[in-house]
């Protein structure tokens, strides 16, 4: 009797969209291995495209770190932070009064599991939705054609598939000699979960990730200390952007030690001692702290895949080698997102999903324009930028022009003000100085990563400084700074400076 109720039960998941524990599966046209943004949204297109469609996912949650312990985490938090903020420092300018604020932090953290929640919840209603197999394992290849999951039932299961992708994101960078539990020594991941708001925490590292959860967490009450190797933060940056954003933070009450190696770490009984040391040489100091956050990158996560039964190689980053259409050395088995080169965001890895299986359905070969790619970094104010520095083009021999309007000068900006904050910042364009088609936008304003879309629709086609400055622009907003910096970039003057 029992095993005929699994026997129904297993029939009635395989109508919903989904594998039952060890069910066997027809063969697949298509499996993906990982449910991050990449590949559950391969996957939805793949189902939409007509192809009978597989998604193995390890966590036992869709959306990947991003979703889980990373993007939509970090910014529910971010936001979270950011109301409080306003609210002990910010209303009283604009005759709000707001007595006794204080902050109930396992109820921000329900508010930002709460959000995590109904979207991965919300994803698996759209697996439903294409009858896309949801498969809850580790899954690795066993051949060209074939993956074996790993059942978080115990289990194991295989798949027979036409084509497989690799989408499975990428893990934690370590550090020698610092490692992490999660409780005084964390990661991104503990940083979202802390129990406490510590009294003085260290970010090593002056990355997109240290800088945002390090600005969560002064925001919250914390002393902020921001070590980070090189000589400034957010290295990808424009150095004139990072250089402002620097001010901006040192301004807001974080601290940074530039230029500075982190050597090693040490358990004490009221925290953790960090042996610090020029990155140049030099010499050496101590740095304690309550909590040590971890944040000097992250790495593909490449092992475990069984790449090495079928002849795949990684890199010495461990990334897998791909090529236009985001083919590995196995032509049916392709790969997309942090496991490949390029910057690991999360909108990257939904680009190359979109037109990898595009490709795979019989579909145009994949173009993905890199150089069209936004970046954002959730603080307030924002940071946002696409296409090149000043300093690529510099390096590339390229002629520029350029036009930057601060937004001191932008009427929302100024009408909106909160502490100084929303009028901090700029709008830079940089243009070809021949042609004035925009090769670069680099944004620090509030709802920066809203206004760079601008340039990312100038940039995919092909549009001049020009044509941005003639386009009308609402007033007042603070995307009319966008559109000053055009024309400072294009006539050499904007109009309100």
């Amino acid at each position: 009797m029992a095993g005929m109720v699994l026997r129904v039960r297993a029939a009635f998941l395989g109508r919903r969209g989904f594998a039952s524990a060890a069910a066997a599966l027809e063969e697949v046209d298509l499996t993906i291995i990982g449910g991050g943004p990449g590949g559950y949204v391969a996957a939805i297109k793949a189902a939409q495209l007509g192809l009978k469609v597989a998604c193995v996912e390890k966590r036992g949650a869709l959306g990947g770190t991003c979703l889980n312990v990373g993007c939509i985490p970090s910014k529910a938090l971010l936001h979270s932070s950011h109301m409080y903020e306003e609210a002990t420092h910010s209303f009283a300018k604009h005759g709000v009064m707001a007595d006794n604020v204080s902050v109930n932090l396992p109820k921000m953290m329900e508010q930002k599991d709460g959000s995590v929640k109904a979207l991965t919840k919300g994803i698996e209603g759209l697996f439903k939705k294409n009858k896309i197999t949801y498969v809850k394992g580790m899954g690795s290849i066993t051949s060209p054609n074939e993956v074996k999951v790993e059942l978080t039932s115990g289990e194991t299961q295989s798949i027979k598939t036409k084509n497989i992708v690799i989408a499975t994101g990428s893990d934690v960078a370590k550090l020698p000699n610092v490692t992490i539990d999660e409780e005084r020594i964390v990661s991104s991941t503990g940083a979202l979960a802390l129990k406490e708001i510590p009294p003085k925490m260290v970010v090593i590292g002056g990355g997109v990730i240290g800088i945002e959860m390090g600005s969560v967490w002064r925001r919250l009450g914390s002393e902020v200390t921001v070590v980070e190797f090189l000589d400034k933060i957010c290295p990808s940056l424009d150095n004139e952007v990072s250089s402002m954003f620097l001010k901006i933070l040192k301004k807001q009450g974080m601290k940074f030690k530039l230029g500075t190696k982190v050597m090693g770490a040490e358990m004490t009984e009221s925290g953790v001692k960090l042996s610090l040391e020029s990155s140049k040489g030099g010499s050496n100091e101590t740095l304690e702290a309550d909590v040590v956050l971890v944040a000097i990158g992250r790495i593909p996560y490449t092992e475990k895949l069984g790449l090495e039964n079928v002849g795949i190689k990684t890199d010495n980053k461990g990334r897998i080698d791909v090529n236009e259409a985001f083919q590995t050395s196995v032509p049916n088995i392709y790969a997309i997102g942090d496991v490949i080169r390029g910057p690991m965001l999360a909108h990257k890895a939904e680009d190359e999903g979109i037109v990898c299986v595009e490709h795979i359905a019989g579909g145009p070969k994949p173009h993905v324009n890199y150089d069209a790619i936004p970046g954002v970094i959730y603080t307030e104010p924002e940071v946002a930028d696409v296409g090149k520095t000043e300093e690529q083009l510099k390096e590339a021999g390229i002629e520029y022009k350029k036009g930057v309007f601060p937004l001191m000068a932008n009427s929302r900006a100024k009408a909106i003000d909160v502490g100084g904050d929303t009028t901090q910042g700029m709008v830079k364009i940089l243009t070809d100085a021949k042609t004035d088609k925009v090769l670069g936008m680099h944004i620090i304003a509030k709802g920066a990563g809203e206004m760079i879309h601008e340039g990312c629709i100038a940039m995919e086609y092909g549009a001049s400084a020009e044509d941005l400055a003639r386009t009308s622009h609402a007033h007042p907003t603070v995307s009319e700074s966008v559109r000053e910096a055009a024309m400072a970039a294009s006539f050499g003057k904007p109009i309100h400076m």
